[in-house]
């Protein structure tokens, strides 16, 4: 998913933040919502898919761990971030607990923000950088490939001089091939390097 497709949502009654995060997170390529009545919210939680929601811990209207819980009813898969200009020992337990993926305080960083939002969205595997996608490439091409030999990993890996650990991390992108890896790869393949990779 590229950033210019995660839908972002900002609940503060604070305006001023909401109007700052959105032009920040606007220029980041985010698609960016903001709204200032935490229950107007909720609809629109129910109403659209949401990958990021910033949400202010105390509001007048509801106060963010019940909106919190409310939210991850509608969608546990919504990677909620805290913002409190409160901060406490108690409520940071608490929002974790209620499944927040990170509490930050108020006044915030905003390059730290902007890297907690990319850790949440890497964490549901959302964001993808070009390195990942192309370990990607290369596992699901290693593994068809292999397939088409009707080799088992254990099989492969023998042949090729690798550990069966090192093949299959390589097939679910875990990590990254080396060259002299995929050389041996290739070469039990019986393809060529500019082969293996031909539309990746």
């Amino acid at each position: 998913m590229q950033q210019h497709e995660i839908n972002t949502l900002i609940i503060d009654d604070d305006k001023d933040i909401c109007v700052l995060l959105k032009k920040l997170l606007t220029e980041d390529g985010y698609n960016v919502e903001i709204s200032t009545r935490p229950r107007q919210a909720l609809r629109k939680i129910r109403g659209k898919t949401y990958h990021v929601i910033i949400l202010d811990l105390k509001m007048p209207d509801i106060n963010g761990l019940d909106l919190l819980t409310k939210i991850k009813k509608i969608n546990s898969d919504i990677s909620v971030i805290i913002l409190t200009a409160f901060p406490s020992v108690d409520s940071a337990v608490q929002t974790l607990k209620a499944d927040a993926f990170d509490y930050v305080k108020k006044p915030f960083n905003i390059d730290k923000l902007r890297k907690t939002i990319k850790t949440a969205l890497r964490s549901r595997r959302l964001l993808i950088e070009p390195e990942e996608r192309l370990n990607i490439k290369i596992g699901k091409r290693l593994k068809e490939l292999r397939n088409g030999k009707k080799l088992t990993l254990k099989q492969f890996a023998e042949k090729a001089d690798l550990s069966v650990s090192l093949v299959s991390q390589i097939e679910r992108a875990e990590c990254a091939a080396s060259i002299s890896t995929l050389n041996k790869i290739v070469t039990v393949l019986n393809i060529s390097l500019e082969e293996f990779f031909k539309n990746i």
